[in-house]
């Protein structure tokens, strides 16, 4: 496994354009979209053809305004595979060598990377020379460092990089942020958020250090860093963190197994997270106030989401949440349209440098002052 992880890497930070990956024979059987695209569909390839690529690509048969129409992989049975299930034509299927050719076909229009976290900053930079739009899984790279540099590259080629925050378009969601914009819960003092889940194979690159850039914290607390910021509304300005570590054979050194961090806001707002690959059933989000609270439990599985407040629950039906996603970055790729809840590569910038802070302050033990500008 530790071969084909470096010979991924390899592939993907070669700037070789090689020809097409020719001629797979298709089944007769391919699934088809049965919804309508609109006129502006947006055209998409994945890279990185794993387990939430097929989410993903799933959830798009579902989407008016998005679509599945290119492929990226280093594994050519994968590619033939789903050439066959979407229907998806030679022309349009590359692998890591490759790629940069698809600068020259105007039938994509982004690359939506679902690969390990090492790999989406040099893809990034790639898919970004070749001048098509960027959607990218989270966390958005490494570290801070890297982010900037996937802004830069992407403002500088004249296109979109997004992050893959589905929750930002999730109904529950934003109708809790609605209620706290309206004072519906007074004065905001607290949040908690809770992410975590007991990992299993040890071999998975989740827990190696060189693809994941750490553990726990860049797979499932980011969407406790992430949920900190848009509950409470506000940008935190400083960190603490402590970390606990039980199996280090497991969890080898730079990667973590659970970390609590705890943040302070400008108003005055504390939030107390924790992040662990040791405990499952961890997946909540609670908000406080003056006048009443919210409190999600699950708050970012993939559904359906359940959430309430003081007045009582909230009964918003569930969509798939790739399928929203996707159609809501089509419209903010091809028409302009904003999100309530940002999900560019700024947005992405800031939770990676949240995430520096936080490993910064397990390291030294003393509280790190934050500037998300």
């Amino acid at each position: 496994m530790t071969s084909r992880r470096n010979f991924l890497q390899k592939l993907t930070l070669s700037a070789v354009s090689l020809p097409l990956i020719p001629n797979f024979t298709q089944k007769p059987q391919a699934i088809m979209n049965s919804n309508p695209k609109k006129a502006s569909t947006l055209r998409v390839a994945i890279m990185g053809l794993g387990g939430y690529a097929t989410r993903v690509a799933k959830a798009m048969l579902d989407s008016k305004n998005a679509k599945l129409v290119g492929l990226i992989s280093g594994t050519p049975s994968k590619i033939k595979d789903w050439q066959a299930t979407y229907d998806i034509p030679d022309k349009n299927c590359y692998n890591y060598e490759n790629f940069d050719a698809i600068k020259d076909n105007p039938d994509i229009d982004a690359v939506y990377i679902i690969t390990p976290n090492a790999l989406h900053h040099p893809q990034t930079l790639r898919v970004a020379a070749a001048g098509k739009h960027v959607i990218c899984e989270k966390p958005m790279a490494l570290n801070a460092k890297e982010g900037r540099e996937m802004v830069a590259a992407c403002e500088e080629a004249g296109v979109k990089l997004l992050v893959g925050y589905r929750m930002h378009f999730e109904p529950n969601t934003l109708e809790i942020i609605r209620l706290r914009d309206s004072g519906a819960f007074g004065e905001i003092k607290f949040f908690q958020g809770l992410s975590g889940f007991r990992i299993g194979d040890p071999t998975q690159w989740r827990l190696n250090k060189e693809l994941a850039g750490g553990g726990a914290m860049m797979d499932i607390g980011i969407y406790s860093i992430n949920g900190a910021r848009y509950m409470v509304g506000e940008e935190p300005i400083w960190v603490t963190a402590q970390e606990t570590k039980t199996d280090p054979v497991k969890f080898k050194e730079g990667v973590d197994e659970t970390i609590t961090f705890q943040f302070g806001f400008p108003s005055g707002v504390i939030s107390s997270c924790l992040s662990t690959y040791s405990t499952s059933n961890l997946d909540k989000f609670f908000l406080n106030g003056t006048k009443g609270f919210a409190e999600m439990q699950p708050s970012t599985g993939y559904g359906p989401i359940k959430a309430w407040t003081n007045e009582g629950p909230l009964n918003f039906p569930h969509v798939t949440h790739q399928t929203v996603q996707m159609d809501k970055m089509a419209g903010i790729i091809l028409d302009g349209e904003s999100a309530k809840v940002p999900v560019d590569g700024r947005e992405g910038l800031k939770d990676l440098i949240i995430i520096d802070a936080i490993y910064k302050a397990v390291k030294t033990g003393k509280k790190v002052k934050l500037d998300l500008g």
